[in-house]
């Protein structure tokens, strides 16, 4: 799965478990066009980082972590509510559910949609093959995903993505 496609995959993740957790289904679009767009700052990030086949150094790491942060810049063209959604997306959606993330800013304090759009990267990632990984099977990614319950996610989100994974066959296309 190329990034764009990796991309399409979270945006489309995002808008299920938007659907399933209650949302309506033109807000289940709008997260999901802005969730689409939540790596765009990774265009501004050098290959040698961004395709590096081993772990990244510290001073590497500080430089991916400004993905979210170009990403958020790069989408100020957006205007009005789209436009809002999608540099939060940016921003935040490596903040943890207990304070933690590249920020350290406690999800209780941003949009929800960030929880959404965090949960389907990570999905995503587990599943995906990276230049320095392999893909997981899918029933070890919702392991992992279960782990981070209280800590990187919120509990009640967990339990509703699991299900959605599990049980909803538009979410299993996406990866088929």
């Amino acid at each position: 799965m190329n990034v764009f496609n990796e991309n399409k995959a979270v945006g489309r993740l995002t808008e299920l478990l938007a659907l399933k957790y209650g949302a309506s289904p033109a807000y289940a679009k709008q997260i999901r066009t802005a969730a689409a767009l939540h790596d765009v700052g990774k265009q501004k990030i050098p290959d040698e980082i961004l395709l590096k086949p081993g772990a990244l150094t510290a001073q590497e790491f500080d430089v991916m972590k400004t993905h979210t942060i170009l990403g958020a810049e790069m989408l100020s063209i957006i205007k009005g509510s789209l436009g809002e959604m999608a540099r939060v997306c940016c921003m935040y959606h490596h903040e943890f559910y207990n304070g933690g993330g590249y920020f350290g800013i406690h999800t209780d304090n941003l949009p929800f949609y960030c929880q959404f759009v965090a949960i389907s990267d990570v999905f995503t990632a587990l599943v995906t093959e990276r230049p320095y990984k392999e893909p997981w099977p899918p029933k070890e990614a919702i392991g992992y995903i279960q782990s981070k319950a209280h800590k990187q996610f919120a509990p009640e989100l967990v339990s509703v993505f699991i299900s959605l994974i599990q049980n909803d066959e538009r979410a299993a296309a996406i990866f088929a």
